[in-house]
């Protein structure tokens, strides 16, 4: 058994690692990490039906597809490394309403065929509705975020809020960030990177805030 301590002198300094945008390479170890953040999320539980069975299964073909999806659409994604292992993730849309409503067909396809057309539909009505409470015309919409369990507890998750907030910096169309918010600890942990609530929001039976930091 690994005790705090011993967790504490494992764990790299923030000098160790680097920030970059993801590979196609990093896509499977980028969705394993996303599948371990939200498989416990209230909202993915009410959207992918957790209480019947085959969740976990539909979860991580609708991570993946995800994935792939914003890899097609060139998408940003920001890894974060300890020399080559990738230790944290954040996926982004880019201020294009095409990617948002529209998706790419192929996409709906196969998300309809691997997490159903309840989750499919959830997921696009999830997306259109935070855009519809965020106060700009032209944004990013911060879509996952997530650190390596084993890496947690050590400041790599605002050291990628950090990552986040220079891609913004670095899009002159972009006004901001947004992000939906259904638990109350990840509410703190936005906050403290200057994202203001603007906006209440029910899905399904999950409820939650829609956050957004102005650029």
């Amino acid at each position: 058994m690994i005790t705090d301590a011993q967790n504490n002198a494992l764990a790299p300094s923030q000098d160790a690692v680097k920030a970059i945008y993801l590979t196609v390479d990093d896509l499977k170890v980028a969705a394993s990490i996303l599948y371990n953040a939200y498989v416990d999320d209230p909202l993915f539980i009410d959207i992918f039906r957790a209480e019947k069975e085959g969740y976990e299964s539909r979860l991580r073909s609708a991570i993946r597809e995800e994935l792939n999806a914003f890899w097609v659409a060139e998408q940003p994604m920001v890894g974060l490394f300890e020399e080559e292992r990738l230790i944290a993730v954040a996926c982004l849309t880019a201020p294009d309403a095409a990617f948002g409503s529209g998706r790419y067909w192929h996409w709906r396809l196969r998300m309809l065929l691997t997490a159903g057309l309840f989750g499919t539909k959830q997921m696009l009505e999830k997306e259109e509705k935070v855009r519809a409470l965020v106060p700009a015309d032209d944004f990013h919409m911060l879509s996952f975020i997530a650190v390596h369990p084993d890496y947690q507890h050590h400041g790599f998750g605002r050291l990628l809020l950090g990552a986040i907030d220079s891609v913004i910096e670095e899009d002159e169309k972009s006004e901001g960030v947004a992000v939906f918010v259904t638990v109350d600890k990840h509410r703190t942990f936005f906050n403290d990177d200057n994202y203001q609530v603007v906006g209440q929001l029910s899905l399904s039976h999950v409820n939650g805030e829609v956050m957004f930091r102005q650029k």
